[in-house]
């Protein structure tokens, strides 16, 4: 009776872990496509972004429902206990992603009847790319119970810190330069916040395989390079939300 109890309580952990990878599959190409309908105008991907946030919305419940089931039904205690906790957690940092994404996507269609400012699409790709493969390798250090590669992937949020500080003062130049490009910039600036802020999430699921895999969270509190919020030209409270 015992052995069968272990057996379909794995089956439940093994159920819970593979909503979590397919909620995290979701959000990869969310990201992605977020960023290549901004980079190609592409406002049909752009709508397809926003209408799969649903999609990643209902996992997350399900997966919560799912994990208080268990929880419930089977008492699970110590790593098992740490393995439940930590996916729901995960599952709350991809939703939120999820929701920066389709925020990316809502000003595809606003940015396509303004003028390009500079090389701003290509930085925002680049800095997309790098937070989506930093959401892979958090995904599989999860799977494969790799600390290592988790404390790598919160390590590499301040390489997004950097690419988004770069960008923030190349949109502040514009800005300066000409008037008429302040509308632009500032949508540009939300989309890199949003981008930024989908590296923090990241970190905090790479930091959720740090405690799965030592029973402890990262020692070293990790210190954020966005520096932006000290300028007077993003100081404003509507700068600093996500819309």
């Amino acid at each position: 009776m015992e052995q069968h109890i272990s057996s379909a309580f794995e089956r439940d952990l093994e159920g819970i872990q593979a909503q979590i990878m397919k909620m995290g599959g979701l959000i990869e190409a969310a990201i992605r496509d977020a960023a290549k309908s901004l980079a190609t105008h592409d406002v049909e991907l752009a709508e397809r972004v926003r209408d799969g946030d649903a999609a990643v919305d209902a996992l997350e419940d399900m997966l919560n429902d799912e994990a208080a089931r268990v929880i419930a039904l089977r008492a699970p205690t110590a790593i098992d206990l740490r393995v439940i906790l930590s996916v729901m957690r995960m599952s709350a940092n991809l939703e939120r992603i999820g929701d920066l994404a389709k925020n990316m996507a809502k000003r595809t269609g606003i940015l396509i009847e303004m003028p390009e400012i500079g090389g701003a699409a290509k930085s925002l790709r680049r800095m997309s790319r790098e937070v989506e493969a930093m959401l892979k390798d958090a995904l599989d250090a999860h799977i494969q119970r790799d600390e290592a590669l988790a404390r790598d992937v919160i390590a590499r949020d301040l390489d997004v810190d950097q690419l988004y500080n770069t960008l923030f003062r190349e949109l502040l130049t514009f800005m300066l330069e000409d008037p008429r490009n302040i509308t632009p910039c500032m949508h540009l600036h939300f989309i890199a916040k949003n981008i930024e802020r989908m590296g923090d999430h990241v970190t905090s699921i790479a930091e959720q395989v740090v405690f799965l895999t030592s029973g402890t969270r990262p020692g070293d509190v990790r210190a954020k390079s966005d520096r932006t919020s000290c300028d007077p030209a993003f100081s404003t409270p509507v700068a600093a939300r996500d819309v």
